[in-house]
């Protein structure tokens, strides 16, 4: 009798379906952005109000996903994410380190504006001492709009959330149907719904809630970041600003950020990230007088090459490598908590 009703429990445990299995629980942490926006009608896709749905109205308008996991809802912020702050990057960033030492929590989805997704999630990467799954997952189109795209983009992020191959992985981006890193993604279109990419190309890809990897990054990050939300006090960072390279520049930009007191101006320039010969002495003196240079770049790919086109050993200048401006302002404002060590500076930028 022991032997026949342990023979028909295997059975039925090779038999049943995996919904009866326990599920993993995620959580989802809305801040505002476009996939809580609302148009006037259903062909506003491109106008509409950002911001406005509230957590448990976006997860009840997807209830598929409670099939993929146990799924509950936080509102940290309802912000457009252009108007993000670091004071709003340190308060989310608190937020989920609060919850991923949370036992019960496997996972975290962090519904996001997409006009600044990179640089939270660039953030989240470096501060948030985790091996559990962080993803920020955003919209192009309000949830009002005719073909929506963020019910199906928070369905893949909590599929991927939910997915125990995606611990260790680093901080995720989850839009239209692709996983990125946080390092390396990017928001190249302004208009359609494959907006997001990067130059080394997407981590995987997630079909019909199921996640398939091609490659990971090398970069640290989580886990094996430096840096940590604990240590930083207060709500600001150190303050670091950016100057956008073009044709006939102005001295007059950089010394306005000197009198406003930044510690680092990034310089997004041309090409190679060139500095104008005519700016290049403004840029001398305000590093002797302790303001770091960063020399990245307005391009969106490839990478910056230290000492091509100036004499970065020479001046003490540091460069972004491949990280695009918006991200090397992030990096460097970190790194300035640690060290105003121009080498150990520039060994970071190669290193996260």
């Amino acid at each position: 009798m022991k032997k026949t009703f342990s023979a028909l429990a295997l059975a039925l445990t090779v038999c049943l379906p995996s919904t009866l299995y326990a599920k993993n629980n995620v959580v989802v942490v809305a801040t505002g952005g476009t996939i809580a926006g609302a148009g006037a009608s259903a062909t506003n896709s491109a106008t509409y109000t950002a911001a406005k749905v509230p957590v448990d109205a976006l997860l009840n308008a997807v209830p598929q996903i409670q099939e993929l996991a146990n799924v509950s809802g936080v509102q940290a912020l309802q912000i457009a994410s252009e108007s993000i702050t670091d004071k709003e990057l340190i308060q989310l960033a608190r937020k989920v380190n609060e919850l991923v030492k949370d036992p019960k929590v496997n996972g975290l989805v962090i519904t996001h504006g997409t006009d600044t997704m990179e640089e939270t999630a660039f953030f989240l990467n470096l501060v948030i001492h985790t091996d559990k799954p962080i993803v920020l997952v955003g919209s192009m189109r309000p949830g009002t709009a005719l073909s929506a795209d963020g019910p199906l983009n928070l369905y893949n992020a909590v599929a991927l959330a939910s997915s125990d191959s995606a611990k260790g992985k680093g901080t995720l981006v989850m839009m239209n149907d692709n996983v990125y890193a946080a390092r390396d993604v990017a928001k190249t279109i302004n208009i359609h719904t494959n907006a997001f990419n990067s130059q080394w190309g997407a981590l995987g890809t997630v079909v019909e809630g199921k996640t398939y990897w091609f490659r990971t990054s090398t970069k640290l990050h989580n886990d094996s970041s430096a840096f940590n939300i604990e240590d930083i006090k207060g709500d600001a960072l150190p303050l670091v600003q950016i100057v956008y390279g073009s044709d006939n520049m102005l001295p007059e930009s950089y010394l306005a950020l000197q009198k406003a007191g930044v510690q680092a101006i990034v310089n997004a320039g041309t090409g190679n990230g060139s500095v104008p010969n005519y700016i290049v002495p403004t840029l001398v003196k305000l590093q002797q007088e302790g303001i770091q240079i960063v020399r990245s770049s307005r391009v969106a790919n490839g990478f910056v090459l230290r000492n091509a086109e100036q004499p970065d050993d020479k001046y003490g200048w540091v460069v972004a490598h491949d990280l695009n401006p918006q991200k090397a302002r992030l990096l460097t404002a970190l790194a300035l908590t640690k060290t105003k060590d121009a080498k150990t500076l520039q060994e970071m930028f190669y290193n996260y």
